[in-house]
């Protein structure tokens, strides 16, 4: 497998999981994949893995401001879907 194949596939598990509950929560994160997917670096990319581990309605409120999140390293991260 080359590395643009693994990029690929990497695009696609992170644009399955962004597949969510809460259709608020589907939008952003789609539009955030399909802005801003590709500019992302490592670093912010697993950022992201981590912010898709929570559970739907506290990802929400971390978007909305309402909660911040426990781990403060994804707060990069968490003002680009908050600007998407």
């Amino acid at each position: 497998m080359d590395a643009g194949e693994a990029k690929r596939i990497e695009e696609s598990r992170l644009r399955w999981a962004c597949r969510r509950g809460l259709l608020e929560l589907d939008i952003v994160l789609q539009r955030f994949m399909d802005r801003s997917y590709r500019g992302l670096g490592e670093a912010e990319l697993e950022q992201l893995r981590e912010l898709l581990d929570y559970p739907d309605q506290d990802l929400w409120d971390m978007i909305a401001g309402r909660l911040q999140p426990a781990d403060k390293r994804v707060t990069g991260v968490l003002e680009l879907l908050r600007a998407a």
